[in-house]
């Protein structure tokens, strides 16, 4: 549903965006009214104290102020439930019922005025009850005033005077759309909302240097996300409700789906001794990848038992014993990675936890236990970091040796050239092979050091032939498909469930966009139901809801794969840049973003079991080998967020390492090797 347009401008929140608020005020207002009537009625005959008058005419002016305004909520309430989010129709008169709402927010302000007055001056020789509870009323009354302007800053769009009535949609063809007078506005819609997107990052970013990299890094970010969001008329509570009516459908197509549906599929090796081999030395990198996030990390892991263990270290300087680079006065990160990786100070070659936007902490150890150099790199800690992860443009990245076009996410290429430039220029893997020269090159990182490792890796293959690098919750817009394939033959990137950072790229993003517009266009419920129903399935589970939609589960996917027409078309900013979702045939149907994969071969680990269980069930995983195409599409779920983070890997890994025999995929135990479950 578009935005509401009230008081000449569009707000971020749609007609059918006031139930729940409205019926949360309403049941405060019922109750201030029913104190206001109990304290009039105790009180009526005992007015003759000094002041006792105007008590008297601010609780009747009060009380029919409140029923005035019950009303009104009452109206509110009951014309934004009804229509659909595609069917605003019923709610046409919603506009009319918030200007006399707003209007009544005058008297109240004056007579909350009033009674601040009143309670301060007016108020000697009554009874301290009844001036108690004025003084209450009139504190509720600024409270929810008060209430109300935070909403109205919260909801205020900065783009909303800047966006002219479109043409009616029947009115609008394919040629006036390519017509010089729709560039000039589309150009001119875009230009402003990069500029309140650049403007909000700044803002953010307020404490980081406003130097020539974070500028040129605001800039970038600020046109991805208003390039994103500017073909679509959605309001925040919109998106929610598709997340939510989306969730419902994607458990409902995997509860249906075919257990032994499988396809062919056949990775670089495929073979359950190597899927051990590689899960064991999985678990191993993954305890170096966690702890290069220091402090935070440990503390997070050892709630209990890291702050004592830490104490004693934080104050201890090693400078003279090794180089530790910015942001670790205290030592505190670097005695977290001496406890968490179990080495000694003298296995440490170089440890960096200098941090700035493309420059991200990293170490370099000797790890005797697998005769290896490892290079473990942090992955998002901080504002800069994400900074580095939202520059998401592609960049050229020239590899010898391979063909076809090579391109990469830009923030994680700049961050893996600047570790290359310390490893190589400043001859760091020199010293660690001059110590242990038959130990081979181990590269590992989680989620921005999981990326920026693949990359690292990447550079460094032509030099360091026998490397391999472990990547734990990589991107998935990271390379393109020559760079991804080149990885195959030495990047493993681990994914744990329904982690929503490897099926993270923008045009992922793209397809959940059009999906979310298909689900709500064709939903027949009105947007507070879905909301509630989505909030119940998300806590309490259940099953998800029979016809969310009106489209059959045989044909959902077909439906949910064609172009916008109709009433969803509403929902779409009519821009040439969204021709893409208007029509697949369409000759501007062509990609403007460059498509990005995951890097190497992809080892999933899923849960086995029910997707729901007790907080206190044992959880048991398995294990198999994917491919980046079970990755092209988000799945919505609560774990979306829990599954990326890197204690939940580590304790997979260790879980499936612990385990004999491993608990492998039964498709792929059954059905031979070469093949994998569909997910």
């Amino acid at each position: 549903m578009p935005g509401m347009v009230a008081f000449g401008r569009r707000w971020g929140i749609a007609s059918d965006d006031l139930v729940l608020p409205g019926a949360f005020e309403l049941f405060l207002r019922v109750i201030w009214w029913i104190g206001t009537l109990i304290l009039y009625s105790l009180h009526k005959g005992s007015f003759d104290c000094p002041g006792g008058g105007v008590l008297h005419g601010y609780l009747v002016v009060l009380l029919v102020l409140l029923a005035l305004v019950i009303l009104s909520l009452c109206a509110i309430i009951y014309v934004s439930a009804q229509g659909t989010i595609t069917n605003p129709g019923p709610r046409r008169s919603i506009p009319a019922l918030v200007y006399l709402r707003a209007l009544l927010y005058l008297p109240e302000i004056v007579w909350a005025c009033l009674g601040a007055i009143w309670a301060s001056a007016d108020s000697q020789g009554c009874d301290p009850a009844t001036v108690g509870a004025v003084v209450a009323a009139v504190v509720a009354s600024w409270i929810l005033l008060l209430s109300t302007g935070l909403g109205v800053v919260f909801v205020f769009d900065p783009l909303g005077d800047s966006r002219p009535r479109q043409p009616a949609p029947e009115q609008l063809g394919v040629r006036d759309l390519e017509s010089s007078e729709g560039s000039q506005f589309l150009s001119t819609a875009r230009s402003v909302a990069t500029q309140v997107w650049e403007s909000r990052l700044r803002l953010l970013c307020c404490c980081l240097p406003q130097d020539e990299s974070h500028r040129a890094a605001f800039s970038s970010i600020a046109q991805l996300v208003s390039g994103f969001f500017s073909d679509t008329d959605l309001v925040p509570s919109d998106i929610a409700a598709g997340l939510a009516l989306l969730h419902q459908e994607q458990d409902k197509m995997a509860h249906h789906r075919d257990p032994d549906d499988i396809l062919a599929h056949s990775p670089s090796s495929p073979i359950e001794a190597e899927l051990e081999v590689e899960l064991g030395q999985a678990a191993h990198c993954m305890q170096f990848a966690a702890a290069a996030y220091g402090w935070p990390m440990y503390i997070y892991s050892n709630p209990l038992t890291g702050p004592c263990k830490l104490s004693g270290d934080c104050c201890r300087s090693q400078a003279a014993e090794y180089d530790i680079v910015g942001g670790d006065h205290l030592g505190c990160h670097f005695s977290s990675v001496l406890l968490s990786t179990g080495l000694g100070y003298r296995d440490f070659i170089y440890v960096s936890f200098h941090n700035q936007i493309y420059e991200i902490p990293f170490f370099v150890a000797l790890d005797h236990k697998r005769e290896a150099i490892l290079v473990a790199v942090r992955g998002t800690l901080s504002l800069k970091d994400v900074l580095t992860d939202l520059s998401a443009d592609c960049e050229n990245l020239p590899v010898d040796g391979v063909s076809g076009t090579c391109y990469a996410h830009k923030g994680m290429s700049q961050a893996a050239r600047y570790i290359y430039r310390k490893l190589v220029n400043d001859g760091i893997l020199n010293q660690a092979f001059a110590i242990a020269p038959e130990y081979k090159l181990v590269i590992t990182g989680h989620s921005l050091g999981g990326g920026t490792a693949s990359l690292l890796a990447v550079l460094l293959r032509h030099s360091f032939p026998n490397l391999q690098c472990y990547a734990f919750s990589p991107p998935g817009g990271l390379l393109s498909k020559a760079l991804a394939d080149y990885s195959k033959d030495f990047v493993v990137s681990v994914v744990l469930g329904k982690d929503l950072v490897p099926r993270l790229s923008i045009p992922n993003m793209e397809d959940l966009k059009r999906r979310i517009l298909k689900m709500v266009s064709n939903c027949n419920k009105p947007k507070y139901r879905i909301l509630l129903q989505g909030c119940w399935y998300e806590v309490f589970g259940g099953e998800p809801d029979d016809s969310p939609t009106e489209l059959e589960h045989q044909r959902l996917e077909e439906e949910l794969s064609q172009p916008l027409l109709g009433e969803e078309s509403l929902l779409v900013r009519h821009s040439s840049s969204y021709q893409s979702l208007a029509s697949d045939d369409s000759p501007a149907h062509a990609a403007t973003h460059l498509p990005l994969f995951l890097p190497g071969r992809v080892l999933y680990l899923t849960e086995d079991g029910p997707s729901r269980r007790s907080c206190f069930a044992q959880v048991r995983y398995r294990a198999e080998w994917s491919s980046e195409a079970a990755f092209r599409s988000v799945l919505i779920s609560p774990r979306m967020i829990a599954d990326h983070m890197p204690d939940a890997v580590l304790r997979a890994l260790r879980s499936l390492t612990a385990d004999r025999p491993f608990n492998l995929c039964p498709s792929s135990s059954s059905l031979g090797n070469n093949h994998h479950t569909v997910i």
